[in-house]
């Protein structure tokens, strides 16, 4: 995969190109593209939604790896932001719904926008909508089967973390067999979700990033932005 940033006229947006190619371990398949480039607006000097944070090409890097499996899964991304890894699986076949909190009108407008500049239609090619976190509400009844849910660093506010979690319990509770994956990234070593897994009846597993760098043109912990970041996978206990 390579980045490069892409110049923009508008003073106040840049765009950041992301590209990622076939790594010669890969399978070839005709079903699966060789490569995808995915352009994402980020707003200067904006909220945490409308920039692309280290988890998010990490996550998409580990779905590209994985992409003969993405074809027609269907696959929800809580918090999506700047929506990359939603991005990519939707280009890779994947039915895709990109959501983030109800209360943030304008990140949703941002993840339409997104999708826009991809070539993907909301409504037509990826379904964009907004979730109340914690609350089962018709947003969350309305959302239908789901095989996967993914997200990228959306456990960075401690006082949204159960509510993250009370909404991945009652999915995965109506969708037998699903899983829950995301990035995050280290920044406090009080902040813990160890107690509410177990008050939700829910397990969490690493995923080991072993060998996600092939392939790359730049070195994996410039593209982590000099954090750390890990992959964990979230059941039903």
């Amino acid at each position: 995969m390579t980045l490069s940033m892409v110049e923009n006229t508008n003073s106040a947006e840049s765009i950041r190109k992301f590209i990622f190619g076939r790594d010669s371990h890969l399978c070839e398949s005709e079903e699966v593209p060789d490569s995808v480039e995915i352009l994402i607006p980020e707003l200067l000097q904006a909220s945490y939604s409308s920039y692309t944070w280290p988890c998010a090409p990490i996550l998409g890097l580990f779905l590209w790896q994985r992409r003969a499996s993405l074809a027609k899964k269907r696959i929800l991304e809580l918090g999506s932001g700047t929506s990359l890894p939603g991005i990519l699986a939707a280009k890779c076949g994947a039915q895709v719904t990109l959501t983030d909190h109800t209360i943030l009108p304008k990140t949703l407008s941002h993840i339409k926008r997104c999708c826009l500049l991809n070539n993907l239609t909301p409504g037509v090619d990826v379904a964009v909508t907004g979730l109340s976190w914690g609350l089962l509400l018709n947003s969350v009844f309305n959302l239908g089967p789901i095989d996967l849910i993914i997200g990228s660093d959306i456990f960075y506010d401690p006082s949204v973390f159960e509510d993250i979690l009370v909404t991945v319990a009652f999915l995965l509770e109506q969708n037998p067999g699903a899983k829950f994956l995301f990035t995050y990234q280290e920044r406090s070593a009080d902040w813990s979700i160890e107690d509410l897994l177990k008050k939700w009846n829910l397990k969490a597993a690493n995923v080991s990033l072993s060998g996600i760098s092939a392939g790359l043109d730049i070195s994996l912990r410039r593209l982590m932005g000099g954090h750390t970041i890990h992959l964990l996978e979230i059941t039903l206990n």
